[in-house]
């Protein structure tokens, strides 16, 4: 049989037990992220993040100002995530609530699938799975329809395309850039691309000849170069550096903000276990790892640590750094080469599958954002009211924007900054009534929509000047009756 034939035969004979296991775990976890689709919109970002991306698409243009509150209306704003608010914008007009979640859920799963290949080329299968899995499990707390989920796959492909850089001694390719570029124009996360350059270039050098370290570290500077011109490859050029850097220069204001709170260890969770096991085994086993790579893990570790929103990086970078030393120590085999894959006609009947799966499950499910985001009849309230100037929960703040109905403040910390939204903050929860006082009549504020838990919901309830209209299990409306309170 000549080889042509063989060819033909094999591909007459492919089932679909042969699609490999990290393929076979991509469409794993894409289904189960579609059939839990609503935990994806459980963040009322997702709100204002389509809004904006919605004005881009009707302006064919970036906002550069702030145009949604009345407190920071006409003042500089970056939208470093332009590129991923658009594409949640296109989705949600093709499909509504189900493309934003058909579209977290794809990245997620392309993710993960080509971590396990990744991770597959230096161990067994069944390793590469588990490993795939505890990253999930680690991760699963900040999966939402938001920018950050559409780099994942990115990330990862940059973190290791400088890995295997650098283990050769050698610079990344120059076509590693324009992965850099895409990130820059989807999440402001992309500087933390550029720490990574930085880190495997020592990793590079320790791995280089001393006969070639000398250009080696010339290459990687060159490359250095390029990564910061990819950086700024945005409509905003060396604007988006700028805003990213802005969130890390909101001091106090981090640790009120979930995501960006450290650690916390009061409770026994995955992520501490993780911890201890990864410590347990690099005892038990003698894991030895170079400098270079000891300091990027602790590094990834103190970023986890300081931020819970770091917790998804640590787990899908940290196995990336430690593959190729715990390969070769413990003399691993790969589970499948670079090439591993399925043939395309067996790739187009699992998505043609997936497709339909997809869409029969979004015709049979309402997808929508949960109700504690959503106060649609406090609104309609609101709005028969005709007010002017509405002071907000924070939570509230993306549906308003959603609803036309300029805010007090929203989720896009950066452009608050953190004196405005400490003295907020500091009102809501009546840990300073003359704040909140101060609030109600400095900005004339005729209308107040807070949660039915916020402190300063119940103290109106008392304050002459204003009035209870609306409440539910969701949201508490006072509006102002006469005077100042």
């Amino acid at each position: 049989m000549s080889i042509e034939a063989e060819a033909i035969q094999k591909e007459k004979t492919f089932s679909l037990a042969d699609v490999p296991a990290w393929l076979w775990l991509g469409i794993g976890i894409y289904a189960l992220l579609l059939v839990r689709g609503g935990a994806l919109l459980n963040d009322s970002d997702t709100y204002w993040q389509i809004a904006v991306g919605q004005w881009i698409l009707d302006h064919q243009a970036l906002p550069r100002v702030d145009i949604y509150s009345f407190t920071k209306t006409g003042e500089s704003w970056t939208s470093s995530s332009w590129l991923a608010q658009v594409l949640y914008a296109v989705s949600y007009n093709l499909a509504g609530w189900t493309g934003p979640v058909v579209l977290a859920a794809s990245s997620i799963a392309a993710t993960f699938a080509l971590f396990a290949h990744i991770l597959g080329r230096r161990i067994s299968a069944g390793y590469a799975i588990m490993v795939a899995i505890a990253a999930l499990v680690l991760s699963m707390g900040h999966f939402l329809a938001r920018p950050h989920v559409l780099v994942l796959p990115i990330m990862l492909a940059w973190a290791y395309g400088l890995m295997s850089a650098s283990e050769r001694g050698q610079a990344p390719s120059a076509l590693l850039l324009p992965l850099l570029a895409l990130w820059a124009n989807l999440h402001g996360g992309f500087v933390f691309g550029l720490v990574l350059v930085g880190a495997f270039a020592l990793d590079a050098l320790w791995n280089a000849e001393r006969a070639q370290r000398r250009s080696v570290t010339l290459r990687w500077a060159a490359f250095g170069v390029g990564a910061l011109l990819a950086c700024c490859a945005t409509p905003y050029g060396w604007g988006s550096i700028l805003a990213a850097r802005r969130i890390l220069d909101l001091g106090e204001l981090l640790h009120l903000i979930y995501e960006w709170m450290p650690a916390d260890f009061s409770k026994f969770g995955a992520f501490e276990m993780a911890i201890l096991m990864l410590i347990a085994g690099a005892l038990h086993g003698g894991v030895k790892l170079t400098p270079p790579r000891i300091a990027l893990v602790l590094g990834l570790l103190h970023m986890a640590l300081s931020h819970v929103r770091n917790v998804e990086i640590f787990a899908l970078l940290l196995p990336i750094v430690v593959l190729a030393p715990v390969a070769s120590q413990f003399a691993l085999r790969p589970a499948w080469s670079a090439r591993t894959g399925a043939p395309m006609s067996v790739v187009a009947a699992v998505i043609a599958l997936l497709g339909g799966w997809t869409w029969l499950l979004a015709a049979n499910t309402a997808f929508a954002p949960p109700q504690n985001h959503s106060p649609a009849a406090a609104v309609d309230a609101l709005m028969a009211h005709n007010p002017k100037r509405v002071l907000n929960d924070l939570p509230f703040g993306g549906y308003l924007i959603w609803r036309q109905i300029p805010v007090f403040i929203d989720g896009r910390a950066e452009l608050y900054g953190e004196a405005f939204e400490m003295a907020y903050y500091r009102a809501m929860q009546l840990k300073d009534v003359n704040e909140l006082l101060n609030i109600l009549n400095t900005w004339q504020i005729d209308a107040v929509l807070l949660t039915p838990f916020t402190p300063a919901a119940s103290l109106l309830d008392h304050t002459a000047g204003w009035r209870r209209v609306y409440a539910d299990g969701n949201a508490v409306l006072h509006v102002r009756t006469a005077g100042t309170p």
